[in-house]
């Protein structure tokens, strides 16, 4: 994170845990609010690879599940790395910066997936460097966000994925009350002073609860090689294309879609329990049971966060027989019974 921005937070009340922020104030209220009003977060979590060169889009093509090629001045896309296996290694959320792409994804995965990229550049002419100094990222939500960002920055994307930008400043649209803005991290407070007025700073956990509302996953180091894009419902929310090249793992992601029949999906759940700071809470990693292999692990948690009225709401990739006639449990047969709750995305029957 650039440290001229995490001073500038730190100075607004921010408090981290390394480079992400983990509250202002109430962690709790945070919750609350991100559920009923308008918050802004500052999005430290995640970090920003630039890909840059003549070759770049073709180099990103031949290594990703999406179409590069979508993605241009208006338009960003979702999409994967995955190892030969089709076991997803990141995901990443990726735009155009002029002629140069830039990848967001976990902070913790941006040096690893540096590192993996740049070993297949070889005689390509492409550079896969750092742009985590350079970028910031801001998400906003809640009811009344297009009328703050239209004040703010004029024509905003119309639909979700849609991008509008200068050299500045960017704006993304995920839906009508979420967007996330990517700006150079010398214009960032400034924007921050300005949004600040019409909503209420929150911790990055926040943000995380609403992509787990979304039903978008993203892949953390503990989730590393543990799903296929399927599994993790990646197709159905615009992550993988299917008439593209070949790319890592593609066969066998192309198999599974036209040939094999899909034993886990990824589902929206609530667990109860100690409240959120307080006791064990579950993990990205965790394990799930069910009755139905007895001493085997039937799923595991992709993703999970303190949800605003108590407990944890996550995203568990579980199989699909066990989901539909057991009960699950997390990490043992005596652990918190998961709550499933709809998806905002239908999943395939049958």
């Amino acid at each position: 994170m650039n440290p001229d921005w995490k001073q500038f937070l730190e100075q607004q009340g921010a408090i981290f845990d390394a480079d992400r922020v983990q509250r202002f104030g109430n962690a709790a209220a945070e919750l609350a609010s991100t559920a009923r009003s308008t918050v802004l977060c500052a999005l430290g979590q995640y970090g920003t690879l630039r890909a840059s060169g003549e070759d770049a889009q073709s180099f990103l093509q031949n290594m990703l599940s999406n179409d590069i090629r979508e993605v241009d001045a208006g338009r960003a896309q979702l999409s994967s790395l995955n190892s030969p296996k089709g076991r997803m290694l990141a995901t990443m959320l990726i735009w155009r910066n002029g002629d140069d792409y830039l990848l967001q994804l976990p902070r913790a995965l941006c040096e690893p997936m540096r590192k993996k990229l740049s070993m297949y550049v070889l005689r390509a002419k492409v550079k896969i460097s750092d742009a985590g100094d350079e970028i910031v990222s801001l998400g906003l939500s809640g009811e009344n966000v297009q009328e703050i960002l239209g004040k703010q920055f004029g024509d905003l994307p119309q639909l979700p994925f849609c991008f509008t930008g200068s050299g500045q400043a960017g704006v993304l649209k995920f839906n009508d009350t979420r967007f996330q803005i990517s700006i150079t991290a010398q214009h960032a407070p400034a924007l921050w002073q300005s949004l600040v007025r019409h909503a209420q700073p929150v911790g990055s956990v926040c943000w995380d609860w609403l992509n787990i509302r979304a039903g978008i996953p993203v892949i953390l180091p503990q989730t590393q090689e543990q799903f296929v894009p399927q599994m993790a419902n990646f197709e159905l929310i615009g992550g993988v294309n299917f008439k593209k090249g070949c790319y890592p793992g593609q066969e066998i992601v192309a198999r599974m879609q036209y040939l094999g029949k899909l034993k886990r999906r990824m589902y929206l759940a609530h667990i109860d329990g100690a409240h959120p700071g307080s006791g064990e809470a579950p993990q990205p990693g965790d394990e799930l049971f069910s009755a139905e292999m007895e001493g085997q692990s039937i799923g595991m948690i992709a993703n999970v966060s303190p949800a605003p009225d108590g407990g944890f709401d996550m995203l568990a990739v579980v199989q699909t027989s066990s989901r539909e006639s057991q009960t699950i449990h997390w990490k043992s047969m005596q652990g918190e019974v998961l709550q499933f709750l709809p998806l905002p995305y239908p999943l395939p029957q049958g």
